[in-house]
């Protein structure tokens, strides 16, 4: 029987007979298949701080693309937005605001947004990892302490991120269940859309495959099953994703969809439903 691709990664294939029995499980094993650029926020009220820290951040990571912001307020106005901030560079010292306070309303908004706190003064360290920080920095801050909160941040996330394993004849692909973007049904084969442009293929129902992938994922028509975290914007017909994939549902369907993704979105702003979670 003629093999079929099951993984693509650039030029990279891995094949499997196209009759092979796919399934898939859960584990803890690391998997290093890549990711999406991370949301980083800073919240200092000196410009100078802020944007000396976000240099710092992005020769760190030439990915980087800080946002910055000048008060706990907008920081939190900011969390509640889609996609959820990955880390936040918070000072502890601002005029006429709290900083443990607002770590406090950032960890309750946004349960999954690593914290780091930076501050003049060492006086708060213990304060501050009685609310689990990431890391604790003292101004003015240096390339190896940003690196430090980096790194704690991809323990963190790999540690706690489910993985999903795509097994068919005899092959298996593992992949972490927040790098799914969506997936598309193409015949009696189904191809699951990574980040970074990778793609899987297996064959199995799609009703199957959405009750393996959980509660993040959405089913927009007999096509497409996407996942929620990556939305950036939901329309009357159609919804807007952070790769800039447009992906399209029946009208007749909008009510259910539009009602299923503003649920989610209650849940997960709520902390009830954490990404990437089955």
């Amino acid at each position: 029987m003629a093999e079929m691709p099951l993984f693509k990664n650039n030029r990279e294939y891995y094949t499997s007979n196209k009759g092979g029995d796919t399934s898939l499980w859960t584990g803890s094993a690391p998997q290093d298949t890549g990711g999406d650029t991370l949301r980083i926020a800073v919240c200092d009220d000196s410009m100078i701080d802020r944007e000396q820290l976000a240099k710092t951040l992005r020769a760190c990571d030439s990915a980087a693309e800080p946002e910055c912001y000048g008060s706990g307020k907008d920081l939190l106005a900011a969390a509640g937005k889609m996609p959820p901030i990955d880390i936040a560079f918070l000072d502890i010292y601002m005029p006429g605001e709290n900083g443990m306070e607002i770590a406090g309303s950032l960890r309750a908004l946004s349960p999954t947004t690593g914290i780091v706190f930076v501050t003049t003064s060492p006086d708060h360290a213990v304060d501050a990892f009685s609310l689990d920080v990431l890391h604790y920095l003292v101004k003015p801050v240096s390339a190896d302490g940003v690196t430090e909160a980096l790194r704690r941040l991809s323990v963190l996330r790999t540690k706690n991120r489910p993985l999903i394993a795509f097994s068919s004849g005899g092959r298996s692909r593992t992949v972490y269940l927040d790098e799914i973007i969506y997936v598309q049904s193409m015949g009696h084969a189904k191809e699951v859309n990574l980040t970074g442009g990778r793609q899987i293929r297996v064959w199995m129902p799609l009703e199957e495959l959405e009750a393996k992938l959980g509660p993040t994922f959405l089913k927009l028509n007999r096509s497409f099953l996407v996942n929620m975290e990556q939305i950036e914007q939901m329309g009357m017909d159609a919804c807007m994703l952070r790769d800039g994939t447009r992906l399209e549902f029946a009208r007749r369907e909008r009510s259910a969809i539009r009602a299923a993704y503003d649920s989610y979105l209650f849940d997960r702003l709520g902390g009830r439903v954490e990404a990437g979670k089955i």
